[in-house]
This record gives structure tokens, C-alpha cells and sequence, in this order.
């Protein structure tokens, strides 16, 4: 590897020697101080990597003296230094790999070579639902649950971990990927054999921006995407915008750091970063904890950034040593922090950004967000107002017959509209800030001192990130009190927060169902799609830790909790919010003496070990992987089929039908669902002629090693609404064939189709694919026959992963969409000038009548890496072609 810029020099440490490329090489050409944060990562990064080829020096140059205001359309290269995975998204990646080392010894070549080159470290977190709770043997009895539907999914990653160099598995019941990533993963600055360099990270989790909070550059890709940085491809990206936000002043009292990431949720969506950067600075910044940092990262998917990043500073080095970092590892980041000019101090001068927002840390209200979407912030005055008026508009859709009295368990009640039957303290996003967490606590102690109790049509839970909280939470003497609550520790997992509520109690779901209620979900986690949470559940509400219980206490969202009472105490007063909120001076006393670095030191200590169920799982080493034919969790996929080493080329797409014409906002969650499999659907179908019984059935997001069931779930959400099938939700679409046929499932139209080889069209409004990394959103989709997705905006990673499939992703020109152009989904559709490099082309639309609707749309197939990807059917065959010569 070459460098044109003599970079490489040495930097001593205490008393160890050091190697590291110098940005301080660029700065006689170019004024680096006025680089964001961020860019002189992206710098360095091309700077280590300049091999004259896939990057040069031109690249260098043009990166170093970019003009913010006015950026090129230029790609470059970012290569990451390691790669994370979670579960869901991990087990198809390695069933991804499993299935190349078979193809690439099909075509010739040494299986071997599909080996991570990189460090890739998988945390199962994802799989275990909350079968159980409300007492102290759920913890375990969820962890007995999860071993007994997952054990197939974990024998497999056993195998992985075996068989492929450089990639660990953190066992389940461990923590939060991206927790156990800021607590224990992260090197900040990576010490490659004495070769310095920044920490940054791809992850198969759109969370993975989380790791900005301390100062590393990551963010979430697509499976795919992961497995090509995996084996050493660089990921191809244009130069980014990046969006600074100024903060200044202090949070107030009463304003947790859940408050001030809806209010950035809000605030940066309204903006508009997608594919963009965002970059914190400012005085304000003095004032926020790592942790409160963290929780703002974290949230990047939701206000649309590729990353929402922090520099590094004292309180970063707080945070290492706080988590149980080395003191050597502590020295070496500062020292490397300081000589690449990325060390921030409050008076830093400010870096030059495309634009500059402000933020004022004073102005925080307490708030929450809902009921649909996690930027749709609404102020905890404003919640009982914002509830009714969803109930209204659900109201016309499917009227209630609530409220009904519920026999269950032995107690009676009344269900009303608007009652939380969930009720979470769930997701990294909160469970890693000890600040909201504690403030949890005490206000249950609170609570539990007056007399108040939890509803009983509440179910609640407690899923941590990691151990160290409930180490600190027992130290600070609060889990009695949330235990009192009814918040007992249910899981070390994502839980709630991806769909993983695990069932509600028989008579309330009947009742939900039988009357058309809308009961809502309060959660401390970072999405609230529809169908998310929980199928039953139609009003979801994101909330920091403290106001979950408060709402569990409350048992409605159909109340002002400024105004009026939570409940009566024992004395039979009414009780208020005000009356049991803790003060901050009381939530940072009980985090100064619980929260310590020994309990971080004991909770990661032996982390990779996992318990005797972990221990206990027996594989075989072997260099491929021996594909079980009758396994309905994990299989060979159609990918590598028929495959040669010529590449098929640009292929044109004639006559193709559309599948479905969808809405605005549609989640990856819409597209690939990760939770509950409902027997009467084609993958409940598939299962259930296997032998699989209901129970067993487990969900969309554990059963990613299969694609015969994931193409089957394909727009299987229940709340989708396909405009060709008005007035009924679900995954279901139209035959047509001169006439249109009956509403069917969404497969088995497409099924159909590909029957008499006819290439399908999904068309969509503004933010299609939002949400998760879920690659399995874009495999599912070509798997269906989908070839093109038109619509009038894409989220960063869905747009991507449909590239990285072989799906060609096409964007309406400005001011049109498929109802402005008449567009009603039985039209037949011919692309005129798709060609490599085209930037727009033309699609010709013939309506039943012969009428033809003519327009124009953009290819967003941004940089000539992608159109190599899409030539080749997807940047796997691409990958394997590649490695086979």
C-alpha cells in the first residue's frame, strides 16, 4: 500500500511506540482545523488506505479541501475498521458467508478465502421475548424459552464462530448489541499491532450510530453491505453533507436526555439530514454526560443521519474509565485524539458545516412521541389531546366497542380505550443512560412509599442493556421498589422495543380483538411503527424510564399526567406526577454512589463464556457448512444459483406488473416484519405443513436464516395498506391479467408472476424503507420478483441494501407521484434508457384503455462501485466473482 503524503509517523505513549498516518502531512496544502470532527476520520481513513487504485490521491485531496457549502458529487471510500452484528441481521449474514464458501468452490475457487478480514463481533440479543414477567424467575424462565426455540439459530453461529476467522459471538441473555459496543466493544482508537487509527465501525443494526456518543464513527448498514467490509471490499459513498447543531445551555429540571432526543428527533427531521452527517458541538456540550451523548446517537435513524456524532473529550476519557477501560487505552486515546487535531475543548474553534442548527439544552420540555411515528414529538401536557385525536381518525376506520369489563385471572375490570397494556422500560437508547434509569427507580420508591400501584391489564418489564445496570440498580437499593412496581428484570435483550413483547394475557387480547379497542404501549425504546410493538396494539408512545412507570401506574394515555391524578395512595389522596418525580439532585447523588467502574469490570469480565445452556451447545468444525434439507430455521439461499463468472449485465425491465402502490413512511418494518408469524399467512402456512406447531412458530426476525419463510413475509405487516386493495389493511395485492383478480396474499400474487416470468414493480411516496438496517427488506423483495422500487423518497440504508440485491431503486422527479401521475397499479410498465451511468431514464405506463402515461424518474444508483454491484445481480455475486478469480 502506497502514500503519496509521507503520512506515517511515530507517536510515543507512556513508554510504548507507536506508528499512525499524520493528518498534519495535509496541512501545508490545506487548512484542516476548519474540518468537521467527522471528516478528518473519513480523511484519515483514505490517508491509511491510498493504494493509488480504489483510493488516490486525488480522493485525498478532494476530501481535505472540500468546501462544505458547495460539496462535489464525489464519491469515496470508507473502509471500517471492524464490523458488529446482532443476531436477526447476523445469522443471515453467516448463513450469507456459508453459502459462498459452497458457490465459490462450485466456480473453481478456495473457500477459504470467504473469511472476515476485519474483527467481527456478534451479540445475540434479539431473539428472546417476554413470554413471562411481573416476578423474579422471569428472567430466567425467558432465557429457558429462547434456548428452546433458538437452539438451531445457535448451534449455527457456534459453527460460524468455529469455522471463520476473526469473528466472536457475545452468548445471549448478555446484553444490548450496541450497549455492550459503548460499554466494552469500542477501542476509540484502535491499537493494530502498535498501528494507530480511529475506531469506526459498520453494524448490521441501524442503531449502530449509538458509538457516536463516544467519539467513534459508525453507523448501520445492510447485511450485505456488512459482509462485503467484511471481506475487505471498501464501501463506496458520496462526499457528505454534514449538519452541525450548535448546543448551548443546560438541561432544566424536570428534562431528562429522553426529552432531548425527541426534541432532536423533531427538530433535525424537520431539517431533513438523510444521508447526511450530523455533528454536536458547541458550549452546551460541557453538559452532557457520555451517557446523555449516547442516548442522542443513538436515535440517528430516527431523525434519517448516516451518524450523529461527538468529538473526543474529558468526558469521553470519563466514560472509558467509568466502563473499565485500561488506563493504557485511556492514555493512547487522548494522546492520538491531540496530535490528529480531533481533541475537543470548549474553546475549540468551530469546524466549517453545510448548515448550523441550534440547540438550547434550557429549552427542553418533558415530552413524548407518538402515537405512530418516533419523530411525531408531543409534550407530556399534550399527550391525553394527541391520543383522542388518533382515536378519532382510528374511530373511522374500525369503530370501538369499548369500553368491556374483563374477567382475567380472577380480577375484574374495565378496558378502556386508551389503556396501557404495555408498559416497557426497554432499548439501549435508555437502559444505557444510569440517569434516567436510576430516576426509574426512584420514582417507583416514590410511588411504592404512597401506596400506589400498577394497573392490572399492565404488562410490564424491565429488559436492561447490559448487567452492570442491574448491578447498580441493586446497589442504589431501588430494585425492590421497581420490582414493587411490577418492572422485574424480564431479559437482557431488545425486547419490547423490536417486537418482542411476547404475548398479552389471553382476555385481554380477546377483548382488544372481539372490540376493536386502540389500547396504547408506552415504552422507553426508539420506534413506534405500526404493528411494531405489538399487533394488537395501535397507539404506541416512546417515554424515558420514569414516565413508563408513571403510565404503568396510570394504566391510560387517555389522562393528563401534568393535571390530573395518578391514582390514589393509601391515605386515599390523589397523588400527582409532581409528587413522586424524582429532583435531578436526587437522581445524580444515587448515580454517584451506585454507578462505579468495578461493576462495568464485573459485568463484562468473562462476557464471552455465556452460561451453561451456551456452553452446552456441541458443533462440529468444518470448513462448509452441512445445509440440513427438512430445517425451517436455516437454509441454503437461491442467491448463488445458476451463478458463472460473466456477469449478466444491465438487464432491461419490459412489461412488468406492479405489486403493490404504497404510502408514505413505510418502514423496513412494513416490509420484512420481525415479529409475530400468524398461522393463517403463508409463512404460518409454510411452517405448519413442516410440522411446526403455533407455539413454535417464533418470529420473522429468528427465522432469517430461511428464506422460504422471509419471501413468504414479505409486506406481510398487518398495518401495511396497498392502495391497489382499498379499505383493507395487511400484506395483500392483485392479480391482474386483463382483469383483476381477488385480494390475495402479497406472495401469492407474486408467485404468480413469476410463474410466467413477469418482472414486478413496487411503487411508493416519501421515506420508503425507513427504519431498521434490515436487509432482508431488499432480499425479500427480489426474491418476490421485484425489480424495481419507484418512489418519491428512500431512507440511506434501504436504498442501498436494494442496490446491493440487484433491485434498481428509482426516485419520482420533484413534484410528482404515482397520484399526481394517475398512477393506480394495473398498469403494465416498460423502462426506456436504462443504461450504466444513466442518471434518469424513462417509464412508460400503459393503462388498461391503451392509455400510456409517460414520466421521468432519477436512478439512484449513486457511484459507479453501485452500478458495477447492480451489473453483476447484487454485490454478493459481485464479491464472489471476484474472490473466485
Amino acid at each position: 500500500m502506497t502514500n503519496s503524503f509521507n503520512a506515517r509517523t511515530s507517536l510515543k505513549v507512556g513508554n510504548k511506540d507507536y506508528q499512525y498516518f499524520s493528518l498534519k502531512a495535509l496541512d501545508g496544502q490545506f487548512k484542516l482545523s476548519r474540518l468537521p470532527y467527522s471528516y478528518k476520520i473519513l480523511l484519515e481513513n483514505l490517508l491509511r488506505h491510498e493504494d493509488g487504485v480504489n483510493t488516490t490521491r486525488t480522493d485525498i485531496e478532494a476530501l481535505a479541501g472540500a468546501n462544505l457549502k458547495q460539496l462535489p458529487a464525489k464519491d469515496i471510500n470508507f473502509t471500517p475498521a471492524r464490523v458488529i452484528l446482532q443476531d436477526f441481521t447476523g445469522v443471515p449474514c453467516v448463513v450469507d458467508l456459508a453459502a459462498m464458501r459452497d458457490a465459490i468452490k462450485k466456480l473453481g475457487g478456495d473457500a477459504a478465502k470467504v473469511n472476515p478480514l476485519c474483527p467481527v463481533e456478534l451479540v445475540i440479543d434479539h431473539s428472546v421475548m417476554i413470554d413471562h414477567y411481573g416476578s423474579k424467575e422471569a428472567l430466567d424462565l425467558n432465557a429457558k424459552v429462547e434456548f428452546q426455540r433458538n437452539e438451531e439459530r445457535y448451534t449455527f453461529l457456534r459453527w460460524g464462530q468455529e469455522a471463520l476467522k476473526n469473528f466472536k459471538a457475545v452468548p445471549p441473555d448478555t446484553g444490548i448489541v450496541h450497549q455492550v459496543n459503548i460499554e466494552y466493544l469500542a477501542r476509540v482508537v484502535f491499537d493494530n499491532d502498535g498501528l494507530l487509527y480511529p475506531d469506526s465501525c459498520f453494524g448490521t443494526d441501524s442503531h449502530t450510530t449509538m458509538v457516536n456518543g463516544i467519539g467513534v464513527l459508525g453507523w448501520g448498514v445492510g447485511g450485505i453491505e456488512a459482509e462485503a467490509a467484511m471481506l475487505g471490499q471498501p464501501s463506496s459513498m458520496l462526499m457528505p453533507e454534514v449538519i452541525g447543531v450548535r448546543v448551548t445551555g443546560k438541561l432544566a429540571e424536570g428534562a431528562t436526555a429522553t426529552d432531548l432526543v425527541l426534541t432532536v428527533t423533531e427538530m433535525l427531521r424537520k431539517r431533513g439530514v438523510v444521508e447526511k452527517f450530523v455533528e454536536f458541538f458547541g458550549p452546551g456540550l460541557a453538559n452532557l454526560s457520555a451517557s446523555d451523548r449516547n442516548t442522542i446517537a443513538n436515535m440517528g435513524p430516527e431523525y434519517g443521519a448516516t451518524c450523529g456524532i461527538f468529538p473526543i473529550d474529558e468526558e469521553t476519557l470519563n466514560y472509558l474509565r467509568l466502563t473499565g477501560r485500561s488506563e493504557d487505552q485511556i492514555a493512547v486515546v487522548k494522546a492520538y485524539a491531540q496530535a490528529q487535531d480531533m481533541w475537543w475543548t470548549p474553546e475549540a474553534p468551530e469546524a466549517e458545516y453545510t448548515d448550523v442548527l441550534a440547540l438550547d439544552l434550557s429549552s427542553i420540555k418533558p415530552s413524548m412521541a407518538g402515537p405512530k411515528r418516533p419523530q411525531d414529538r408531543v409534550l407530556l401536557t399534550d399527550v391525553k389531546a394527541n391520543f383522542r385525536k388518533a382515536f378519532e381518525a382510528e374511530q373511522k376506520m374500525r369503530p370501538s366497542a369499548g369500553p368491556v369489563q374483563v374477567i382475567d385471572g380472577g380480577k375484574t375490570y374495565t378496558l378502556k380505550d386508551g389503556a396501557v397494556v404495555i408498559a416497557a422500560i426497554t432499548s439501549c437508547t435508555n437502559t444505557s443512560n444510569p440517569s434516567v434509569l436510576i430516576g426509574a427507580g426512584l420514582l417507583a420508591r416514590k410511588a411504592r412509599a404512597l401506596g400506589l400501584k400498577t394497573q392490572p391489564w399492565v404488562k410490564t418489564s424491565l429488559a436492561p442493556g447490559s448487567k452492570a445496570v442491574t448491578e447498580y440498580l441493586a446497589k442504589a437499593g431501588l430494585t425492590e421498589d421497581l420490582e414493587a412496581m411490577g418492572f422485574h428484570v424480564v431479559a437482557y435483550g431488545c425486547t419490547t422495543c423490536i417486537g418482542n413483547s411476547g404475548p398479552l394475557n389471553d382476555a385481554i387480547g380477546k377483548a382488544i380483538q372481539d372490540n376493536k379497542l386502540s389500547v396504547s404501549a408506552v415504552l422507553s425504546g426508539n420506534r413506534n411503527f405500526e404493528g411494531r410493538v405489538h399487533q394488537d396494539v395501535r397507539m404506541n408512545y416512546l417515554a424515558s424510564p420514569p414516565l413508563v412507570v408513571a403510565y404503568a401506574i396510570a394504566g391510560s394515555t387517555d389522562l393528563d399526567l401534568s393535571q390530573e391524578p395518578l391514582g390514589k395512595g393509601s391515605n386515599g389522596q390523589d397523588v400527582y406526577l409532581k409528587d413522586i418525580w424524582p429532583s435531578n439532585s436526587e437522581i445524580q447523588e444515587a448515580v454517584a454512589k451506585a454507578v462505579t467502574s468495578e461493576l462495568f469490570k464485573k459485568s463484562y469480565g468473562d462476557v464471552l463464556k455465556g452460561d451453561a445452556r451456551w456452553q452446552g451447545i456441541k458443533v462440529t468444525k468444518s470448513e462448509t457448512y452441512q445445509w440440513d434439507g427438512s430445517s425451517t430455521y436455516i437454509q441454503n439461499p437461491p442467491y448463488f444459483q445458476g451463478m458463472t463468472m460473466t456477469p449478466p449485465g444491465v438487464q432491461p425491465i419490459k412489461g412488468a406488473r406492479v405489486l403493490a402502490v404504497l404510502g408514505d413512511s413505510i418502514t423496513t418494518d412494513h416490509i420484512s416484519p420481525a415479529g409475530d408469524i400468524k398461522l393463517d399467512g403463508p409463512a404460518g402456512q409454510y411452517l405448519a405443513e413442516r410440522g411446526v406447531a403455533k407455539a413454535d412458530f417464533n418470529s420473522f426476525g429468528s427465522r432469517r436464516g430461511n428464506h422460504e419463510v422471509m419471501m413468504r413475509g414479505t409486506f406481510a405487516n398487518t398495518r401495511i395498506k396497498n392502495a391497489m386493495t382499498p379499505g383493507v389493511e395487511g400484506g395483500v395485492s392483485r392479480y391482474i391479467n386483463g382483469a383483476a383478480g381477488p385480494v390475495e396474499p402479497i406472495y401469492d400474487v407474486a408467485m404468480k408472476y413469476q410463474a410466467k416470468n413477469v418482472p414486478l414493480v413496487v411503487i411508493a411516496g416519501k421515506e420508503y424503507g425507513t427504519g431498521s438496517s434490515r436487509d432482508w427488506a431488499a432480499k425479500g423483495t427480489i426474491l418476490l420478483g421485484v425489480k424495481a422500487v419507484i418512489s418519491e423518497s428512500f431512507e440511506r440504508i434501504h436504498r442501498a441494501n436494494l442496490v446491493g440485491m440487484g433491485v434498481l431503486p428509482l426516485n419520482f422527479m420533484e413534484g410528482e407521484s404515482a397520484v399526481s401521475l394517475g398512477l393506480d397499479g394495473t398498469e403494465v410498465l416498460d423502462f426506456e434508457g436504462l443504461a450504466p451511468g444513466a442518471q434518469e431514464l424513462t417509464v412508460n405506463a400503459r393503462k388498461a384503455d391503451g392509455k400510456v402515461v409517460s414520466f421521468k424518474a432519477r436512478v439512484r444508483i449513486n457511484t459507479p462501485v453501485e452500478w458495477d454491484y447492480y451489473a453483476h445481480g447484487g454485490v454478493l455475486q459481485y464479491m464472489l466473482r471476484q474472490m473466485a478469480r
